[in-house]
């Protein structure tokens, strides 16, 4: 599964059960918004695209940061030396978004690594058909792409860092990963059996 010889994110993670169920998770909201991005990318009006890549990343990246004890806020509650291991590892992998408030402009530097498919993208689309269905495709991978490159690179901060993964549990109870819009939040109750 890995490209080019790279190990992709869960073969990284491999013997870490916290690090392999982050990963996990964090694949299943990749997958949802690189399906919303690719209906996007099929239908033929400039930009929307583009906005809707945009607003993906805005939402991902954020939330698979915080799978990972990687949010800006969770950094912030380490200690001093735990910060700077972050921050170390995190310059070593080279990612632009790992443990940083994710802005709009720091989603555009990091779609530009796909440059090349935004422009082909914007070609096929007004092929009828095909190139809708070719645009559509190119878009689902981009941001399958730039999402799976991120979750990667947060296994590998988190190894380097050798960060203690927040539970599960603990990232929704804290309310790190928001609940989708028209959701009522759910509330902790006494457990039941």
């Amino acid at each position: 599964m890995a490209a080019r010889g790279k190990p992709d994110a869960l073969e990284l993670a491999r013997g870490n059960a916290r690090l392999e169920e982050a990963v996990l998770r964090s694949r299943r909201l990749l997958s949802r918004r690189a399906l919303v991005a690719g209906v996007a990318g099929a239908v033929p009006l400039p930009g929307l695209d583009w906005a809707v890549d945009a607003a993906m990343l805005t939402q991902l990246l954020p939330k698979v940061n915080a799978e990972f004890g990687l949010a800006p806020h969770q950094i912030a509650q380490l200690d001093a030396r735990e910060k700077e291991r972050v921050q170390k590892a995190a310059a070593m992998v080279g990612s632009i978004v790992v443990g940083r408030l994710v802005t709009r402009d720091l989603v555009i530097r990091f779609a530009k690594l796909l440059g090349k498919r935004l422009t082909v993208a914007q070609a096929t689309r007004y092929v009828p058909i095909a190139g809708q269905v070719v645009s559509g495709a190119l878009g689902y991978a981009a941001l399958r792409y730039l999402g799976e490159q991120h979750i990667r690179d947060c296994v590998r901060v988190a190894q380097s860092a050798q960060l203690l993964l927040p539970a599960p549990a603990e990232v929704k109870a804290k309310g790190w990963l928001r609940p989708k819009l028209g959701r009522a939040p759910r509330t902790e109750g006494p457990a039941s059996a």
